[in-house]
């Protein structure tokens, strides 16, 4: 065989060059332009965030949560809600939580034009002041090259997430930390929601189950965990990066209220 040529199994083609070079160019734009999705580092630490916030009932009581364990987390929040509970807002950044833009009122970023999006996140920015931390999470996870081309010039790290709880539907908190634990890794970031802004039935809107979970995950992991803010995370390694373009369900949006 030439030295530095591919081994293969018999029978299987080669890929075509302009295929590989493809494939080499797409992995190396997304490490620096894609969204960042979890952090490459060997430290036992993760971060918890929170979609949809602020509330000022449930927001208070999760940052209690974190801190009676020594956590911290980030709160990716919607501009209308941050708006009309401002003293929320400063309660969650006085606890040393991160504080995430999230949009004005959570429209999906693949169904709206950009002027819309663009003025979106620079209405939450307005809203959130000073305690805006530069991070940005597209409503339901949509978006599209544009969209995410935009937030960048708006001077936003877009931040997505590796482990989903999935707590927007009516699910036992053990469900949910059972979710949690099979994708806690060092350099996750976890996606919860301390309010839903749309969901299918109007029970799913109860917190309960997310309060529970996460407080029995502070519990379980005390000592062998840090949980800490994106910010945090960040510090502790290198941003893994993936091209994170998601289309909208149209369907679920239709149900959705």
């Amino acid at each position: 065989m030439t030295p530095g040529a591919e081994r293969r199994p018999p029978g299987v083609p080669a890929k075509p060059p302009i295929r590989r070079l493809a494939r080499r160019l797409l992995t190396a734009s997304a490490a620096l332009t894609g969204t960042v999705t979890s952090v490459v580092t060997r430290e036992r630490a993760a971060a918890l965030t929170f979609d949809d916030g602020p509330d000022p009932e449930v927001t208070p009581r999760l940052c209690e949560l974190l801190e009676a364990h020594g956590a911290r987390g980030t709160f990716f929040m919607i501009g209308r809600s941050a708006a009309r509970w401002p003293e929320v807002v400063a309660r969650v950044a006085a606890g040393g939580h991160a504080i995430g833009n999230h949009s004005w009122d959570h429209p999906s970023f693949r169904l709206v034009r950009g002027r819309y999006r663009r003025a979106q996140i620079r209405w939450c920015r307005e809203a959130l002041g000073e305690h805006d931390a530069g991070l940005f999470r597209p409503p339901y996870g949509h978006q599209s090259v544009a969209s995410q081309v935009e937030t960048r010039l708006l001077g936003y790290r877009t931040v997505a997430w590796s482990v989903m709880a999935e707590d927007w539907l009516d699910d036992p908190p053990e469900r949910l930390v059972e979710r949690v634990e099979a994708g806690l890794a060092p350099g996750a970031i976890v996606l919860f929601h301390d309010v839903l802004w749309t969901a299918i039935e109007e029970r799913h809107r109860d917190r309960g189950p997310t309060l529970a979970a996460v407080e029995r995950l502070l519990e379980r992991h005390a000592g062998s965990w840090r949980f800490v803010t994106v910010p945090e995370l960040l510090a502790l390694g290198r941003p893994r990066r993936e091209h994170w373009y998601k289309r909208a369900d149209l369907d679920w949006l239709r149900r959705a209220s």
